[in-house]
């Protein structure tokens, strides 16, 4: 067992959020994965147990399993080092690690069995036609001349009414909580590139739970038929939630269920553009839809990676790892991982080893993956209906500053 991988793996974290990263981030990770599969950071800070990165689909898929690690980032001593520099809304009890993202057992347990009856399979499925109805509204409106750019016309739009809908937010203050909501997940890059951007995140932290602050009170006077509503009920009737727990895990939901399937669609439609031999197997035999956006989510996963926290000593891969360090599980890296999938840089519609992590693993194994995947296939087959030529109308294409919640600006194409 070694004391510990090397930290300076190729290139550092100057490599990982340099020229050429957020465009095509996979090279880097694949000598990670063959130099330093358990890779610890060096931190300009005192890092105390450490940071690690993982790139390897074994070790991603053991520490998201296993309960000794957990989802409290506030438990990494990297955290506890730099308190000073942590404001309260990544610190205090009112903040963002008291939603059910952040939450071990058995706190995660009660909040995520009062919010998953929202999103059994059974109740996507009822979903499909009104989720159908708006991905045609919106394409109806947002194609102009045989064009449109993909992430303002339908990705970016389409998860956010659906989840509004589902919460019972008006879906017209869509595009308020779409701003709000981009301050509040620019922080996930900010702290790997230069330290929290606490003033972005407040600046749509604050306005977003006062929103939804207002929405929760109107329910406690009037409620509805709305998931809002039945948390408030479970709070009121069996003292299920706390009002911060509340507000968080509204927050956690507007965001999240709108945030990871946007990228979802602009990441899949973009690979089909850059694929376009398997563009046209997909039109050519549209039963290959499910496996395709299951390949979309593997080969460009819209989550890149989250963390856990080691609550005891332990060892990951033969490296040894103290108590309190912080784990990054590289997703994306262990989606590309040759040791699980046949020729893992090849984009395949077809491809049956379908055993990726977007979607995470274990007990936070993510709520709304039947609704995303649900909505990426109505919005890809819309896609294809409306444009029988579809192609890429840029040069190229922006990837957002977020190396972790990995999406694109825009994506415009024609062909219609």
């Amino acid at each position: 067992m070694s004391a510990q991988s090397s930290s300076a793996g190729p290139g550092g974290p100057a490599s990982v959020l340099g020229p050429g990263f957020l465009e095509d981030p996979y090279p880097v990770y694949a000598r990670l994965r063959s130099s330093s599969p358990v890779f610890r950071v060096p931190l300009p800070v005192d890092s105390g147990a450490g940071v690690f990165i993982l790139t390897r689909h074994t070790d991603v898929q053991h520490v998201l399993r296993d309960a000794t690690f957990s989802v409290d980032r506030r438990r990494a001593d990297v955290i506890q080092r730099n308190r000073a520099r942590l404001s309260e809304e990544f610190l205090g009890e009112n903040g963002l690690f008291r939603s059910m993202l952040t939450m071990d057992p058995p706190d995660h347990t009660r909040v995520r069995g009062l919010v998953g009856k929202a999103f059994t399979p059974r109740r996507v499925a009822e979903l499909r036609p009104r989720i159908e109805a708006i991905t045609n509204d919106l394409l109806d409106e947002g194609i102009r001349d045989g064009r449109t750019d993909v992430m303002a016309c339908l990705a970016a739009p389409l998860p956010a009414i659906v989840i509004a809908e589902l919460l019972g937010v008006p879906a017209e203050d869509g595009p308020r909580f779409r701003r709000w909501a981009a301050d509040v997940v620019a922080v996930a890059g900010s702290v790997l590139a230069s330290g929290p951007d606490t003033d972005r995140l407040r600046q749509g932290l604050e306005p977003l739970r006062a929103y939804l602050g207002e929405v929760i009170a109107d329910r406690r006077h009037a409620p509805r038929e709305d998931l809002i509503s039945a948390l408030v009920t479970a709070q009121v009737d069996r003292d299920a939630l706390s009002d911060a727990e509340l507000l968080a895990t509204a927050v956690l939901l507007l965001i999240a269920g709108h945030e990871t399937t946007t990228n979802l669609i602009g990441n899949g439609t973009c690979a089909l553009l850059h694929h376009p031999e398997q563009l046209a197997r997909l039109r050519d035999d549209p039963a290959l839809l499910g496996s395709a956006i299951e390949e979309m989510l593997r080969w460009d996963s819209p989550v890149q990676g989250t963390v856990r926290v080691a609550t005891q000593d332990t060892e990951i891969g033969g490296v040894e790892v103290g108590k309190g360090a912080l784990v990054v599980c590289g997703i994306g890296a262990a989606n590309r991982d040759p040791e699980i999938f046949v020729d893992p840089d090849r984009f395949d519609v077809g491809r049956s080893d379908s055993n990726h992590l977007s979607f995470g693993f274990g007990a936070h194994f993510c709520l709304g993956a039947s609704l995303a995947r649900v909505e990426g296939e109505v919005a890809i087959r819309a896609l294809l209906d409306r444009f029988p030529s579809l192609t890429l109308d840029a040069p190229s294409v922006q990837h957002r500053p977020n190396p972790i919640l990995r999406g694109l600006v825009a994506l415009p194409v024609r062909g219609a």
